[in-house]
């Protein structure tokens, strides 16, 4: 399985954080009740300043690539604003997700 973590401005669609596009690392873990931990280390500081500007727009996705054997999972999670860190020093984002929604794509969406 391949995984993807997506951040983006959810009105905007404006992409910050793309882990199959930037040297960054990750975990995403369960948390207390239906929250999710997120920890990215090594994101890129010009974008930071503008991802904690719209920290209460944000999107998150994970995308589970099984490639034939089973189709893509993703996973959407509501970002807690006030959860929303950056520590300039160690290059490490935090977050808490305080729900999260499942789905694999190609079953929704018009069909010609």
């Amino acid at each position: 399985m391949h995984e993807t973590l997506l951040i983006k401005h959810a009105v905007g669609g404006r992409t910050f954080v793309d882990s199959d596009h930037q040297p960054v690392t990750y975990q995403a873990e369960p948390a207390e009740g239906s929250r999710w931990s997120f920890e990215v280390q090594n994101p890129s500081d010009k974008d930071m300043d503008e991802l904690l500007r719209w920290r209460s727009e944000l999107n998150v996705f994970l995308f589970r690539h099984y490639g034939e054997e089973q189709p893509t999972v993703k996973i959407w999670f509501y970002v807690q604003e006030d959860t929303v860190n950056y520590d300039k020093a160690k290059h490490i984002l935090t977050f808490t997700a305080r729900s999260s929604i499942e789905y694999i794509p190609q079953q929704f969406g018009y069909k010609l």
